[in-house]
């Protein structure tokens, strides 16, 4: 056995490929493998229990696989005797010569370890970017997948969540508040039209309702053509908000039609001066 183990396949000045060693790193390969497997179970079932994110328990997960997938690799190379000092070289020489098309793609991989390291972007985060909202699907070294409202899958560079301004929806574990824009005829009466728009979100199941968190109506402004109304609630419903406003709409729709409360619509009069006719041409 130790005979077949020993058989060279390949020999290079002071480099030597046997059977054994290939089988060696296969070996070390398979045992990170399910070593990987092991720890992220036994670290995402202790870090469940004790109520972490679960956005921050992908990220120590994906820290550990890049450890220890870098160790098994620097591990198989000392197996194969090739000198890992060499290659350090020959990559820094070739990362020079190719100069800046390779900065952007550093640039993501450390945006990418420093959101794995700092949890302000998790897996499961609603984000907003340039105006649009989106939920964090996977966090990887390099670029991140993040799924749309209108449910579609975009890939987008890490460096675009650290460099730039990103909002954070679900930093904190408090429900977000919201606002509804209302304006109504100025013959109607203001406080029947509070007790409408609070009935509106009254038997919402999306709308949280605590001590805190009670929703309630602001008279924003006199506006050109109604009075201008506010109706403030919080959610936890995030990602599909519009939804839930929509929903609202509709009840305050119907509640007005039910109290004789008009929604009224900009309009325009022109008035044509009689005397002064326009010249006809």
């Amino acid at each position: 056995m130790e005979e077949i183990l020993n058989i060279e396949l390949l020999h290079y000045k002071d480099f030597t490929l046997t059977i054994g060693r290939i089988l060696f790193v296969f070996a070390v390969l398979l045992a990170n493998v399910f070593l990987i497997k092991i720890i992220s179970r036994i670290i995402i079932k202790r870090m469940t229990t004790t109520r972490i994110p679960d956005g921050r328990v992908h990220a120590v997960v994906q820290l550990l696989k890049y450890i220890l997938w870098i160790v098994a690799v620097i591990s198989c190379l000392n197996i194969l005797n090739i000198d890992i000092t060499f290659l350090i070289a020959s990559s820094a020489a070739l990362l020079v010569g190719l100069g800046l098309g390779m900065q952007i793609i550093f640039k993501d991989f450390m945006s990418g370890i420093v959101l794995l390291i700092e949890g302000t972007i998790k897996v499961n985060d609603i984000v907003e970017i340039e105006n649009k909202i989106m939920k964090v699907k996977e966090i990887s070294l390099r670029t991140s997948t993040v799924l749309t409202r209108d449910d579609n899958i975009v890939i987008i560079p890490n460096h675009k969540f650290v460099e730039e301004y990103v909002i954070n929806w679900t930093h904190n574990t408090a429900p977000t508040r919201f606002i509804i824009d209302v304006g109504v005829d100025y013959s109607s009466d203001v406080d029947l039209v509070t007790k409408c728009l609070l009935q509106a979100v009254h038997n919402n199941p999306d709308i949280f309702i605590g001590e805190k968190y009670k929703p309630f109506v602001r008279f924003n402004d006199f506006g050109a053509s109604a009075l201008d109304f506010q109706l403030i609630f919080w959610s936890h419903n995030l990602f599909r908000i519009e939804s839930t406003k929509s929903n609202i709409r509709y009840e305050i729709t119907k509640i007005f039609r039910e109290n004789d409360i008009t929604i009224p619509f900009l309009q325009v009069v022109l008035h044509q001066n009689e005397k002064n006719p326009p010249p006809e041409n």
